[in-house]
């Protein structure tokens, strides 16, 4: 019922949030239009045509040529105020035509579903002033017992069991349901919020700011930073299409934020082709550097296989260069909105210098990363003496390999 329902007031303009509240109404409201009907049948079969069955009747009609009226002129406002103001008006008569709680197994119980809804489709207002009217004909029926016949009508002990079970255990199931429905609905708003606020800031940083409201930069003494960037990208966007060319970005930047997810690795941002990276933080460690090493020469080699595809298709491929520097560095948020995290300082624009230093196909490294690594047996280093670095003077620079990847080559 819930597919069918899709197609009920459907506007080609309707938000996924409105398309979805208008199933949900339409499935509700043809709910109750069964239980009009079950209502009149059960009053007509013990009381003949009496008020109830008069009034659950009427309900039931009025319930499904409103959800016809309100799909041909595709306001389903119409549908909610109508069929929810029904909700409480039929079951307080049923009630009050009875002529007691006990009489009518608590028919009136069922009323409370026009301030849920109302909660549920529209504003809180209005669920609010359909409670008060609700509270009000509880208490009018507990003080007054009012009688619309004069005098109570006469039902049967069995009667009265049959229509406590029903009454009480339809109403609040349906009241147990919406309820379980909401509090699902908010764990995964919660958890597609969380989500979506872990994708832009660390872990560390999500729960600070969930916490506090907001957080405070830090200074970190030692994390490896590095940058990389596509050669020649400027020239090679010149001959791509605009759509081909974000694709093809997209595709690669994708496949680098899952390599450096495997190696502790944060990201920072993209600006523009390059992608900027960072290890040792938010949480300090002693394996930043190596870490960082691993996820340049992954990066590295994926870009390889992908020129040889590239290029087997006839199609432009890129080529990168990486470089990579260790310093101290500040990490945090600043401002208030459209925030994300960064760092700062003279060691992000040093690993900015020694990537634009860099060759494609290379993994460029300044002196200070190198004295880290220097005497692992992993990495093979090739000296490149004092390269010129602007705004910097001379700078000790080193290609780096991995030994497994020169193995391979020989």
């Amino acid at each position: 019922m819930f597919e069918l329902a899709k197609i009920y007031a459907h506007d080609e303009t309707d938000s996924p949030d409105l398309v979805f509240q208008k199933k949900l109404l339409v499935t509700i409201c043809s709910f109750l239009f069964l239980c009009g009907v079950a209502w009149w049948l059960m009053w007509y079969l013990i009381f003949g045509w009496s008020i109830p069955t008069v009034a659950a009747g009427l309900f039931g009609i009025m319930v499904l040529i409103m959800i016809i009226v309100s799909h041909i002129v595709k306001n389903h406002h119409l549908l909610i105020h109508s069929v929810f103001l029904g909700t409480i008006i039929v079951p307080v008569t049923c009630q009050w035509a009875i002529g007691s709680l006990h009489g009518s197994g608590m028919i009136i119980a069922w009323a409370f579903l026009t301030p849920l809804g109302m909660l549920i489709f529209t504003r809180a207002r209005y669920a609010v002033l359909y409670m008060v009217i609700f509270v009000i004909c509880i208490l009018i029926t507990v003080l007054y017992e009012p009688k619309l016949y004069g005098y109570p009508l006469e039902v049967p002990a069995g009667t009265i069991t049959l229509f406590y079970t029903m009454n009480l255990v339809t109403s609040y199931t349906v009241i147990f349901v919406t309820c379980a429905w909401f509090v699902d609905t908010i764990k995964v708003e919660k958890r597609i919020s969380e989500d979506l606020l872990l994708n832009i800031l660390p872990r560390d940083v999500a729960e600070e700011l969930k916490i506090k409201g907001d957080t405070r930069a830090k200074a970190f003494t030692m994390v490896t930073v590095m940058f990389t960037d596509f050669a020649g990208f400027t020239e090679k966007s010149k001959r791509m299409s605009a759509e081909l060319l974000v694709d093809e970005i997209h595709y690669c930047f994708s496949a680098f934020d899952n390599i450096i997810n495997k190696y502790r690795v944060e990201k920072i941002k993209t600006i523009g082709d390059a992608y900027l990276c960072v290890s040792g933080l938010p949480v300090s460690n002693y394996t930043h550097a190596v870490d960082m090493l691993r996820a340049a020469f992954e990066m590295r080699d994926f870009m390889i296989a992908r020129k040889k595809e590239k290029e087997a298709k006839v199609e432009i491929p890129f080529e990168l260069r990486i470089g990579i520097h260790t310093g101290p560095v500040v990490a945090g948020i600043v401002g208030i909105r459209k925030f994300q995290y960064d760092i700062w300082g003279d060691t992000v624009n040093t690993a900015n210098r020694v990537e634009s230093l860099s060759v494609p196909g290379k993994v460029n490294i300044s002196q200070s990363t190198y004295e880290l690594v220097k005497d692992l047996p992993d990495f093979e280093f090739e000296s490149r003496g004092k390269v010129e670095v602007k705004g910097k003077g001379e700078m000790e620079m080193y290609f780096v390999e991995s030994v497994n990847v020169s193995k391979k080559r020989t």
